[in-house]
């Protein structure tokens, strides 16, 4: 089993930067992909963005430019910065796992989640 834990969720105002963290521990190894998502009530859970264990990255075209993914391979942690936030950024974040390294963006394909940070930009 492996275990995820979210942090840096908050309250900021709009144009902010904020950084999400997501810790993975448990039965992870090596070799799988990283993904962000997030959803707000009422609504479907959206992809945000990946990165693979190769670091390489893939985002939604809302976030680009603004957001940028990341991951400390030896921490087994993955970060999400976040630019120029907006009042519709605001959402409860997911980070989840891949194990097969997919690089993906399809959430059906993450066997891991968090239990979601929440994040609420003020306008």
């Amino acid at each position: 089993q492996v275990q995820l834990v979210e942090s840096g969720g908050g309250l900021v105002r709009a144009g902010d930067s904020l950084r999400l963290s997501c810790a993975a521990s448990g039965r992870i190894v090596s070799g799988y992909t990283m993904g962000w998502f997030r959803q707000v009530p009422g609504k479907k859970r959206e992809f945000v963005g990946f990165i693979t264990w190769r670091h390489i990255t893939y985002y939604a075209d809302f976030v680009k430019g603004r957001f940028i993914v990341s991951r400390d391979n030896a921490k087994n942690t993955v970060y999400l910065e976040m630019n120029s936030l907006k009042p519709e950024d605001t959402a409860v974040y997911y980070c989840a796992v891949d194990p097969k390294d997919w690089g993906t963006s399809d959430p059906d394909a993450y066997d891991y989640w968090g239990q979601g940070t929440p994040v609420t930009v003020s306008s």
